[in-house]
């Protein structure tokens, strides 16, 4: 028995699943079902894909999984149990699965291959997810690393952006609208631009010096250099390179790889540098021999230098390689970098042509933790880190650094007895209190490890030398005192073994006694001389001795006077140690109470890194002078706290107010300091008013925060100590420094008053008390602080003013705090907000701010929404609704009407304030209930404003649906949005319905509310057919179909609108017949009613309905041309299929109505007209073939001329195909389908307006622009006798206004298309009939027949191929009768192809001797109205002997609607005549043509038309060699015999008219062998004699001695002494093509007269002969073919053509 299942709902498919028993489910891996029952190992339920397919499955292929249920019962849905990420993960890679092989199929490989790597890469991360063994960070790491993933792929895919909390999805309906605007717009920001890092790293990787000689090691030295300022930013990074130039120690990367810390983006310009200075180590010249001297000596080698803005462009991968420069003179080592960066070329010189340092740099952006993340090799490799001189922009708390830098600048010494200046190295030593040196703390730069002491530079021969060379001292902060450095002189001799001597040395301490460190910048130290074996281990001895110029007692000259010094530079960065006395003297103020007023007022002018490394030792003393003597310093500690306060506000100290808070939480100890921080605070507030000078005051205020924090601390430090003490006494102090407050604040001032700034002062800081305010005091008071503090402020202030935009901030940091949150003082503060926002947004000022207000406001409410205080927010809304609403409403319209701005910031921001005020419009429209609805309606008190507030909102609702109001990819805002708006509209439209009806029907207001309906059920987010199936689902499930609810919504208040509709006809026609163009067939059946009733109040108002159908068709013609509407429509419409559903289709209403016949007939045009217009629309779609395109367009433009009369549409048409013609090369089509255009138009003066490409003419001006283009058509197309027609119109017009310049070039057109009509080639066309059969064709096409003109050399069988392509689903029908009527009614398309052959109309041109082929092609060819095409058939029985006796011909003539060539290279058959021919007719047709084509060759061979003569000789040879082998004897025997004659007593005209020609062909043979005699070349004589033979053979076997009496009476007269016929032959049996087409083919084997059809029927009536390639004589034979197409076209015939002679009539051999 199947029992419903209580737990087991849900699960996914573990194995395929065939479902071959009874009422099985088949099922694939991996779908998702859903369970409704169970049965004894069995589940009963469905796919979740398919819902409406059920069937049952076994449970073991199933692997259950939690869900759950919604709605349970009849129609539950499961949500599975699973992290939202999952669940959107596997959703997503379905909806991907699919458009992923898509890609494939549409060829793009790189985003297919792209998003295969990013699935797999997803799929990875959902199997760690579910394994569930990651930690909490790791999870959130896994996450953020998906959602990025799918976001990524969304975005490529063009699918909607997914707005995420926490990295899981987010209901629309769960949070506030602003709050989801908002994480979307972050998400939408987040993708378009990551916010530009503050702190930039340099990484440098030295790999290689690149030189022919090195042979010394080398030591390498990079910093960063400031080139605007001459100095280096950075320490230096040093490495070491061994002889080969590569490093040391390659097994340490830390010491070939550093990172330069801590750069500003102002580091990043073209003038910082980074500077590598290479040293060698070694002899003291470059090239001396080996064996001199052991001693190394540091020596200068080079100098490289790049810009730091080079990085920032350069692929960060690639290795660069440094040029590498030598000094010319090593005294001008110090500045080499200088000049190279200047450019100073005299001065320095490339060090050899290929020295490189081959060094990988790359700046990295982010802070150092943040790079720890992304590049964890570098920092598990070890790299060292190199640091700026000084502190970064941004000093951090608890940074430990104590760095002395001190750069070895020059030095001058005296000679010392020598002839030569001296080799100078210094060796430098720290040394500590005892006099020992500190072992390792002498660092030439980051890299390697520190020394115990520093070799500098030699610099050759130099008294005067510039070292320029940087180091470090790391010394802990404990050594500092006592400590010194000492610097030792030595001569380094080149002579004598090369030692070195000492003699001087100089020294500096590192403290002063009082404590502070020695000061930074220049020293001059003084060198005291020394011996060479002197012994400077006792240090006791020099200590005592001065170390500085500088400190020298002025009595002391002796020292003063000696010109030998030594210069250096120091720099102390330390965050423990201080240069400054003053800071030293505030710090230990109880060992000098004296100084206290002094100090502190000195605090002011320490520098803020000073007093930041000391912040909790300064605020203790500050707080320590308080509290022992608050009367005497109150104010200045309270000036010395404000400036600390304010200190700690520069973005370069920011990260130090942590430190103050934590130092307020624990270390504060000042219980009683807060009443004199009240008192002197109230001191100042209330001398602002009478105060000159407001800078100080503003000071303070900006202190206020932390100064509140402290009164707080302070007093509840208090009342801890004392159990509450004196709390009254607080309370009133501090309500008296709030009416001190209040006061000041209700000044009203101009604008620019130094107190108007003092108030925007306070404003600022104001919002962040309330957090220290509620620690003792209670919501509710804190909120009257606010409100009252607030509500002083003066009211009616410029629109100009800065303090109004002040206020708007604090409001904004009002509604933003904690204590806007609570409930309770929502309702206190919420007028006084509400006061404020409204004066602003009516004015239109600043917006950006209002906005972020009221979504502030918005979002609080929506989270109050669930909570208990349902009365509360209730209350609220309805406060927001009533003053904010309107403005609101305002203000969407006013900025959406806006010019858009032109700077991109500038319209960010503006499209920012406009999506951030539709977000608070629609949260509040979510909140309203219909109690807030009823109150707003009834709160207006006019109609008027009612009208005015309807028009306002429904004017926004259309400005929301707009495509661009959101991106393209917010179809969640998009929906959520419609969902408002139709809630909305259902409200409204009842207070519509109420007030504006009957007698006080208001147009406007219902004009509005239709247009906003149709609009919104346009609109693409919600054309749920579009959309894949998951997501229609989801829509669906979550909203319904909108647009079946707003459609229901219009008919019910169209119903309502009575006498009122004829107002809006036939207005509404296009708008709701572009609703009913949706394809929803619920929606349908709703509109088609009111249509029905739009004819019917039309009907009634004019006795037709005239208006309806125009607006009908020209609605119907722009809509099918933006592709709405499809076939099911033109059903509806027309009734074609039964309607299910609640209304009948709109033709059984008609057939009720007295109207009927108009109305049918209305209904019968309008569905031709779609059908034509959906044919367009499908024919025009991407791909399609240009025949199709063409025929449909004719199709169109037919209809609208002759059916509609609409003008207009007819011209645009007609554009519309001659463009289609252009770019077909139809050129001749072109012209005659702007000779279409042309003909409507007027040789008049009429003005024109501008109208498509035209510009504003008169008509004559365009008829003639169109004239020319016309001409210029035909000419391209080869149509140069209808040019002339055109250019003969034309050249009258000019004439007639004597405008002789243009007449002569006209007439010059004119002569030059004579020319190329002479002196041209002129292909001749096929002509093809083709009949589409079939229900599957267009309308256009549909069982309809056409004679197509072929292109240029095409013959049958491509065209047959080139109609199968451009329908290739159609079967070729194989024979040429007319196909029956399920062959017409057949679901499938049918192709019935065969060639026809035009019957001209200017017979007497084709028919007159003399006239030029050239000429005579054309009218061949055009003008054509009538085709023929003839098949051959024995009528009784047949004569085995002679087959000619019952040989009839089947001769179909079809008559075209228009002659070809047209506006299309196909006309519709509009007519076909069917005759027969008899074989005595036939007979008579066959000789006839035959007789035409020698005469015309004969003349051709007199003019010497002819290249050679080849083709009289065949055309002579095959008619006398088939007359001698019984053709003509065939026809004697056939109907020259008595039986026949006595048989057929009518025939006896026609009897003599055979053989009339019989003796007319051999006089015109017999004439054709005299030509033939005279131009035959040399080596064809014995054919011709063979032939003169054969000719008399003939003569003898047709019975002819002599020519009869009838021939030589009337001897033939030939023009140009060619032989004619006495009579003219039957017009309409005139091949047209005579035997033109030999003298184009060089070859013999090529006429074949047969049969043009492919029709197999006929090759089987006749004897089948396949087109093998036959002799000369057979194809010339003189062919008494029954059939005349035969003799046609020799075009025409495809090569497997069948012969209609018999083959004994071919002279074959039997």
């Amino acid at each position: 028995m199947w029992i419903p299942t209580e737990h087991e709902k849900y699960g996914v498919v573990l194995a395929s699943f065939r479902g071959t028993v009874q009422h099985g489910l088949p099922l694939e891996i991996g779908d998702t079902v859903q369970i409704l029952e169970k049965c004894e190992g069995w589940y009963r339920g469905f796919i979740l894909k398919n819902p409406n397919v059920k069937g049952i499955f076994p449970c073991s292929y199933i692997h259950l999984k939690n869900a759950q249920v919604k709605n349970k019962g009849q129609f539950e849905t499961v949500i599975p149990v699973e992290d939202s990420v999952i669940t959107e993960m596997t959703s997503t890679l379905r909806d991907w699965g699919a458009m992923w092989k898509q890609l494939y199929v549409k060829n793009e490989g790189d985003l297919f291959h792209r998003l295969w790597h990013v699935m797999n890469e997803i799929l990875d991360l959902r199997r760690q997810v579910l394994v569930g063994h990651l930690t909490h960070d790791r999870m959130r790491d896994v996450k953020q690393h998906i959602t990025a993933r799918l976001d990524w792929g969304n975005e490529q895919l063009g699918l909607d952006l997914v707005p995420r909390q926490e990295f899981s999805m987010v209901d629309p309906d769960e949070i506030s609208v602003t709050e989801l605007y908002r994480l979307m717009e972050h998400r939408h920001r987040k993708k378009e631009t990551p916010a530009p890092a503050s702190t930039h790293h340099l990484f440098v990787h030295v790999k290689s010096l690149m030189s022919a000689n090195i042979g010394e090691e080398l030591e390498v030295f990079f910093h960063i250099y400031d080139g605007r300022e001459n100095r280096p930013l950075s320490e230096r990074f040093f490495v070491r390179l061994n002889k080969s130039g590569l490093p040391k120690s390659p097994e340490k990367t830390e010491r070939q790889c550093t990172l330069f810390v801590d750069l500003g983006s102002s580091d990043l310009r073209k003038d910082v540098y980074i500077v590598v200075h290479i040293i060698r180590i070694g002899r003291m010249g470059a090239g001396e021999k080996k064996n001199l001297c052991s001693v190394q000596y540091r020596r200068p080698f080079g100098c490289a230098v790049v810009s730091i803005a080079d990085l920032l462009t350069a692929d960060s991968k690639d290795d660069h390689l440094l040029k590498v420069y030598a000094c010319n003179t090593e005294s001008e080592w110090h500045q080499i970098h200088e000049n190279i960066i200047k450019k100073a070329n005299s001065r320095y010189n490339l060090s050899s042509s290929n020295t490189g340092l081959a060094v990988a740099l790359q700046l990295l952006h982010g802070d150092i933790e943040q790079l720890r993340r992304e590049y964890m090799v570098l920092f598990t490799r070890g790299v060292s880190i190199t640091r700026k001189l000084g502190f970064s922009d941004v000093i951090m708390p608890g940074e430990m650094r104590n760095d002395l830098y001190v750069t070895l600048e020059k030095g001058e010494f005296e000679k010392g007895g020598k002839s030569v200046a001296r080799n100078v190295e210094i060796t430098i030593y720290v040394l500590d209190i005892d006099g020992q040196v500190l072992k390792s703390h002498v660092a030439a730069g980051s890299g390697e490890p520190g020394g115990d002491d520093y070799h500098s530079l030699v610099l050759y021969h130099n008294n005067s030398p510039r070292w320029a060379e940087q180091i470090k001292l790391p010394i802990p902060v404990d050594m500092f005192r006592g400590s010194h450095v000492r610097f030792e002189f030595r001569h380094c001799s080149t002579k004598d073994k090369g030692e070195k001597k000492l003699f001087g040395y100089s020294f500096v301490p590192l403290m002063q006694e009082d404590g502070r460190t020695l000061p930074d910048g220049n020293h001059e130290l003084i060198i005291h001389k020394c011996e060479e074996n002197t012994n400077l281990a006792d240090c006791t001895r020099y200590l005592k001795l001065p170390f500085s110029k500088a400190n020298l007692p002025s009595n002391n000259q002796t020292l003063k006077g000696t010109k030998e010094s030594f210069w250096i530079t120091s720099f102390l960065c330390s965050t423990k140690l201080t240069q400054n006395g003053d800071m030293l003297d505030l710090l230990k103020w109880r060992a000098h109470p004296e100084r206290i007023n002094d100090s502190l007022s000195k605090l002011k002018e320490i520098d803020g890194s000073e007093i930041v490394k000391f912040l909790q030792d300064t605020l203790d003393t500050l707080f320590g002078i308080l509290d022992e003597s608050s009367l005497r310093y109150g104010l200045k500690v309270f000036d010395s706290l404000v400036h600390i306060i304010n200190l700690l506000q520069d973005s370069k100290f920011q990260h130090f107010k942590p430190v103050m808070d934590t130092y307020i939480e624990s270390h504060f100890a000042g219980a009683l300091s807060y009443r004199d921080l009240i008192k002197v605070l109230k001191w100042y507030v209330d001398r602002i008013i009478d105060a000159e000078h407001q800078d100080h005051i503003q000071q303070v205020l900006k202190a206020s925060e932390y100064i509140f924090k402290y009164i707080i601390q302070s007093r509840r430090l208090f009342s801890l100590a004392t159990g509450g003490q004196n709390e009254e006494e607080f309370r009133v102090c501090i309500h008296e420094l709030f009416m001190s407050i209040r006061f000041f604040l209700s000044q009203e001032n101009k604008s620019t008053t130094p107190v108007a700034q003092t108030q925007a002062v306070f404003l600022r800081t104001f919002p962040a008390v309330y957090g220290e305010l509620l620690k003792i005091f209670t919501v509710r008071e804190v909120a009257g602080f606010v409100r009252e503090t607030l509500g002083s402020l003066p009211t009616t202030v410029h629109a100009d003013c800065p303090l109004e935009a002040v206020k708007l901030q604090c409001i904004a940091k009002t509604v933003e705090s904690q204590l806007y949150i609570n409930p309770e003082s929502r309702c206190i503060l919420l007028p006084v907000v509400l006061r404020v926002l409204q004066a602003h947004m009516q004015e239109q000022r600043d917006l950006v701010m209002c906005a972020r207000i009221l979504t502030s406001m918005l979002s609080l409410i929506k989270k109050e929404e669930n909570g208990s205080s349902e009365p509360v927010v209730s209350e609220e809304v309805e406060l927001i609704v009533e003053s904010l609403l309107g403005v609101l409403l305002r203000t969407i319209l006013e900025i959406s009407n806006r010019p858009q701005p032109a700077g991109p910031a500038m319209r960010l921001q503006f499209q920012d304030v406009t999506g951030e005020f539709v977000a608070c419009l629609l949260a509040l429209l979510r909140q309203m209930s219909d109690r807030h609805y009823q109150q707003l309606l009834q709160a207006f008190s006019s109609k008027d404003d009612l009208r005015d507030f309807l028009l306002q909102i429904f004017t926004v609702f259309r400005i929301l649906i707009r495509p661009e109001m959101f991106s393209k990819d917010w179809t969640v805002m998009r929906l959520v949005t419609n969902n408002v708006i139709i809630t909305t509209v259902l409200y409204l439209s009842d207070a519509l319905r109420k007030n504006f009806l009957n007698e006080k029907f208001d147009y406007k207001v219902w004009d509005s509310y239709f247009y906003l309906s149709v609009i919104f059920i346009n609109q693409p987010c919600l054309q749920l057919e579009s959309f894949s199936p998951s997501k229609r689902k989801k829509i669906l499930e979550k909203y319904g179909d909108m647009r079946v609810m707003m459609g229901c919504e219009i008919f019910s208040m169209w119903q309502n609108l009575g006498e009122h509709k004829l107002n809006f006809i036939p207005a509404m026609i296009g708008p709701f017949l572009e609703v009913t163009l949706v394809p929803q067939p619920d929606l349908r059946n709703v509109m088609i009613p009111i249509f029905h009733d739009m004819m019917d109040w039309e009907q009634r108002r004019s006795g037709n309905f005239k208006q309806v159908e125009a607006k009908l068709i020209d609605k119907l013609d722009s809509l099918m041309s933006e592709g709405k509407g499809d076939e099911t429509y033109r059903e509806l419409f027309n009734s074609i299929i039964p309607l299910f559903g609640p209304y009948p289709s709109l033709l059984k209403k008609i057939e009720r109505e007295t109207w009927r016949e108009s109305g049918i007939s209305l209904i019968a045009t309008v569905t031709r007209l779609m059908e034509r217009l959906l044919d367009y629309r499908d024919c025009m779609k991407l791909g399609e073939v240009d025949g199709k395109k063409i025929g449909c367009t004719v199709s169109l433009l037919n209809f609208y001329k002759t059916e509609l009369n609409k003008e207009e549409m007819y011209i645009r048409y007609i554009h519309k195909l001659y463009d289609l013609h252009l770019k077909a090369q139809n050129y001749t089509e072109a012209s005659y389908t702007l000779l279409l255009y042309d003909e409507l138009l007027e040789w008049s003066d009429r003005p024109l307006r501008e109208f498509l490409n035209y510009p504003m003419q008169s008509e004559w001006q365009r008829k003639e622009y169109l004239h020319l283009t016309i001409v210029q058509n035909f000419d391209r197309g080869k149509c140069w006798e209808n040019g002339i027609i055109l250019c003969r119109e034309l050249a009258d017009q000019y004439e007639s206004y004597y405008d002789y310049r243009n007449l002569s070039k006209m007439r010059m057109m004119e002569a030059s298309l004579y020319d190329k009509i002479m002196d041209q080639q002129r292909l001749e066309p096929e002509f093809f009939r083709v009949g589409f059969y079939g229900k599957k064709f267009p309308f256009f096409l549909r069982n309809k027949e056409f004679v197509c003109r072929g292109h240029d050399y095409e013959r049958l069988e491509a065209f047959q191929q080139r109609m199968l392509n451009e329908f290739p689903h159609a079967i070729a029908m194989q024979h040429v009768n007319q196909p029956d009527q399920t062959i017409y009614q057949a679901d499938a398309q049918y192709l019935q192809i065969y060639a026809v052959t035009p019957i001209p109309e200017s017979q007497d041109v084709l028919q007159r001797d003399g006239v030029p082929d050239n000429i005579k092609s054309f009218y061949k060819f055009n003008h054509i109205w009538r085709f023929r095409y003839d098949r051959p058939f024995h009528k009784g029985t047949k004569d085995k002997e002679n087959e000619f006796k019952s040989l009839w011909v089947e001769r179909t003539t079809l008559t075209l609607v228009q002659s070809l060539p047209g506006i299309s290279r196909w006309f519709e058959v509009d007519k076909r005549e069917l005759v027969e021919v008899s074989p005595l007719e036939n007979a008579i047709e066959v000789i006839e043509n035959k007789n035409l084509q020698l005469r015309t060759l004969i003349t051709q061979c007199q003019n010497r038309q002819m290249q050679n003569i080849n083709p009289l000789t065949m055309c002579l040879n095959g008619v006398i060699d088939a007359a001698v082998n019984g053709g003509l004897a065939r026809y004697q025997e056939a109907f020259f015999v008595k039986d026949y004659i006595m048989n057929h007593p009518e025939d006896g005209d026609k009897i003599g008219r055979l053989r009339e020609l019989m003796f007319e062909q051999a006089h015109i043979l017999e004439y054709g062998l005299a030509v033939h005699e005279k131009f035959v070349p040399q080596d064809m004589r014995p054919l011709h004699k063979k032939l003169v033979d054969q000719f008399h053979l003939m003569k003898s076997s047709l019975g002819i001695q002599e020519f009869p009496s009838y021939v030589r009476a009337s001897p033939v007269h030939f023009t140009n002494g060619s032989p004619r016929t006495c009579r003219n032959s039957v017009p309409n049996i005139i091949s047209p093509d005579g035997g033109r087409s030999i003298t184009r083919r060089s070859y013999p084997a090529v006429n074949r007269y047969s049969s043009s059809s492919l029709s197999s029927q006929a090759s089987n009536e006749v004897s089948n002969i396949t087109g093998q390639s036959e002799s000369s004589d057979e194809v010339f034979n003189m062919q008494p073919s029954p059939s005349t197409s035969s003799l046609s076209s020799n075009h025409s015939a495809s090569p497997n053509v069948t012969s209609s002679a018999p083959s004994s009539a071919r002279g074959e051999t039997v």
